[in-house]
Parts: structure tokens; sequence; C-alpha cells
């Protein structure tokens, strides 16, 4: 099993910034598909972007033009940089594959006032 460890989560303000870090602690060179998920309060889960071993991204429309995912294999890690923050965002951040595997982390709080 892959384990992945996701940080980088905080408190900001609206318009502000986080870079959130998805840390794997196997390869991820064989898995093609990485995600990036959230759940906010009386939310489903859902996944919000998505990249290809080869760098192809997909992205939520709630978020499209503010968030960017990135991988590097060599790294064994998984990135969002999430730019333009609004209240709306507040959730739980959690990266898996795509589709997801049967267990989750435990995510990463990502929390912007209003």
């Amino acid at each position: 099993q892959v384990h992945l460890v996701e940080s980088g989560g905080g408190l900001v303000q609206p318009g502000g910034s986080l870079r959130l870090s998805c840390a794997a602690s196997g390869s991820i060179f064989s898995i093609n598909l990485m995600g990036w998920y959230r759940q906010a309060p009386g939310k489903e889960r859902e996944l919000v972007a998505g990249v290809t071993r080869g760098g192809i991204t997909k992205y939520a429309d709630s978020v499209k033009g503010r968030f960017t995912i990135s991988r590097d294999n060599a790294k064994n890690t998984v990135y969002l940089q999430m730019d333009s923050l609004k209240p709306e965002d507040t959730a739980v951040y959690y990266c898996n594959t795509e589709p997801p595997l049967g267990y989750w982390g435990q995510g990463t709080q990502v929390t912007v006032s209003s």
C-alpha cells in the first residue's frame, strides 16, 4: 500500500494563497492519475483537480484558473497551489489516486476567513 500524507493547510484571508503537499511513502511513478479532493462541512467529498503522470491536468469548474496541480515523480510528491482563495474553498483537502483508493489519509484543513 502507498501511504499518502497531506500537509500545508492553514488559515488564510480571502484572496490569499496556500500550497498543499502530498508526500507518498513509495513511488508514484507507476500511478497514472493523482488528484486532490476536498470535503466541506455538510457536503460530499469532491474531486477538485487531477494530474496524469505526464502532466496533463483537469480542474473542477469552481477552482479553474485559481488552483494548479502538479507532481514531482522523482520526489513522490503531489502539490496543489491555491491562489485567490475564497471562503467557499474552506474544506479538508485530501490527495489520492483517480479513482481513489479504498482508504484516505487524515487530510489537511484549509480555512478561508470571511
